[in-house]
């Protein structure tokens, strides 16, 4: 006879509720190490995604995630000449917020070359980007399908094509558009702005006294156009060619082009280590404390129920049983807490995971460690009731 499972049957329901309140602290536990795990697959899918070995960006900047970066977009010449490289393209990056049936819809555009490095690594629906203009690809969780509209900046943009799991380090999902949609969204200035700049380049060239009013009105919209040109990019990607040497590489571009080169592994360091470390901070400090605040529940639970039980373990020691047998109850019990408590609360994570606004990723060793600390702090929190019951008197079973 297994007195543990007797004692459970014996006190059924609050043995149960004790499973559902814990099961739903450790489904909180579960759930913030899958948003971190989250976070880490949200900062890199994109790095990943582009299929690129390096990052030019602005010479000292961190970009173009971490920090804002512009360069001149025929700088992408220039590093496809440089020995050791096989393929390079231009991107541009930008987050947009717009309306969309009265609430807003926040995204990450993305600007790429069709046939180039960094479009959406893979399409669900539709297809790819096949015109110059007026086209795009968005996330599934963007909500949008084949055929809608979009209104950006000053044109309609039609969604040909839906792709998944593509989420910038803030949780936006992706929007992908080529790379000269891309530019005017970001740079092009609106007609107003232009009139104005222009009439602002011509009243300072008329103070220039070796320009003739001739003059200022032919080079005015040289000026304002060279001004207001729209051809830069946040950064050129770039793919070694096989056998080269990346150190090698990075130190051309660093020496005779002047911007600065960042391998795809430090990227993944500046996002991990740089924008995303104070999240990893808070949520293992709120996992250590629902941790602690579940072994004091057990404790709680436990000595509680070792309270109800002392006339029993009083009767079981005056019949002659040992203490390994009472310790094996109470232990036996807390664990029985601990495993039931955190299959409730795994189920409930597995079964709404995919619902939660932000990426949630159980990965097999972070499920694994949490459960066998679980454990342990079941066996670490039955110490007080252990405690308790070994002292009771056998005396105490005939009321002395």
């Amino acid at each position: 006879m297994n007195l543990a499972v007797r004692d459970i049957r014996y006190h059924r329901g609050r043995f149960i509720q004790t499973c559902i309140g814990l099961g739903l602290l450790i489904a909180v536990v579960i759930s913030m190490g899958g948003i971190y795990r989250g976070l880490v697959a949200d900062a890199t899918v994109a790095l990943r995604a582009t299929g690129a070995d390096l990052w030019v960006v602005q010479q000292d900047t961190d970009g173009p995630f971490a920090a804002s970066s512009r360069i001149p977009e025929d700088v992408k010449y220039r590093i496809a000449a440089v020995p050791g490289i096989e393929k390079a393209s231009c991107l541009s990056y930008q987050n947009l917020q717009i309306d969309r049936f009265g609430k807003p819809l926040r995204f990450f555009l993305v600007g790429y070359e069709p046939g180039g490095l960094g479009g959406p690594p893979v399409i669900v629906t539709g297809r790819a980007l096949r015109q110059k203009h007026y086209e795009m690809v968005t996330d599934k969780s963007m909500g949008f399908s084949p055929g809608e509209t979009i209104h950006i900046g000053q044109h309609d943009y039609t969604v040909v094509g839906i792709t998944e799991k593509m989420a910038s380090v803030t949780g936006d999902p992706y929007a992908y558009v080529t790379l000269a949609d891309a530019q005017d969204i970001q740079f092009k200035d609106s007609n107003e702005a232009i009139r104005n700049n222009r009439a602002r380049i011509s009243a300072r060239m008329s103070g220039v006294r070796a320009l003739s009013p001739a003059q200022g009105k032919i080079l005015t919209p040289m000026v304002s156009d060279i001004a207001s040109s729209t051809h830069i990019v946040n950064t050129v990607v770039a793919r070694l060619a096989p056998g080269a040497s990346l150190e090698e590489v990075q130190d051309r571009i660093r020496r005779w082009n002047h911007y600065r080169p960042i391998s795809t592994a430090e990227q993944e360091e500046i996002l991990t280590k740089g924008m995303i470390q104070k999240s990893k901070m808070q949520l293992g400090l709120f996992r250590i404390i629902l941790l602690v605040i579940s072994g004091v529940i057990i404790s709680l639970i436990i000595y509680t129920m070792t309270m109800d039980k002392i006339r029993v373990i009083a009767t079981l020691k005056l019949i002659g049983a040992k203490n390994r047998v009472i310790v094996g109850l109470i232990l036996q019990q807390s664990l029985m807490i601990g495993l039931i408590a955190y299959g409730i609360g795994y189920s409930i994570i597995l079964a709404t995971h995919e619902k939660f606004p932000r990426r949630v990723e159980l990965v097999p060793i972070d499920l694994q460690g949490l459960f066998v600390i679980v454990l342990a702090i079941c066996a670490l929190a039955s110490f007080v009731g252990i405690r308790k019951a070994l002292k009771v008197e056998p005396a105490q079973a005939l009321g002395g």
